[in-house]
């Protein structure tokens, strides 16, 4: 059976078993579980770097809590781990609103909309 960390709120049922999901509400936070699924995925920071595609340095910077991380950097870390993003909030009308929160927002659909509108 799977240990789940400190860190660990609950454990989801998938077809593939059990899969921890973690609240993240701090770069710490962040750090710490990028941390633990490198370890826990015997991989050194340098293995995790060459994987996404960036520098051994920022793997540090990350997985000490760094504040100001460039997302595009942290999806390619996540990609590497094999670890999803998923974004649940009471504060999201949308989300409320609908049975599935999962079919509220797209993600996609939000980022094309900021990356068209003048800054």
């Amino acid at each position: 059976m799977m240990q789940l960390s400190p860190f660990t709120d609950i454990a989801q049922k998938s077809p593939f078993g059990y899969n921890p999901v973690m609240r993240v509400r701090t770069p710490v936070d962040f750090g710490l579980m990028i941390r633990q699924a490198r370890r826990s995925r015997g991989m050194t920071q340098q293995q995790l770097a060459r994987a996404a595609a960036v520098g051994r340095q920022w793997i540090v910077e990350i997985e000490a809590g760094k504040p100001r991380a460039e997302l595009g950097r942290v999806l390619q870390t996540l990609a590497a781990l094999d670890l999803s993003l998923t974004i649940h909030g009471e504060g999201i009308p949308e989300l409320r609103k609908s049975a599935n929160p999962i079919d509220a927002i797209d993600l996609q659909d939000v980022l094309d909309v900021h990356r068209r509108t003048p800054s």
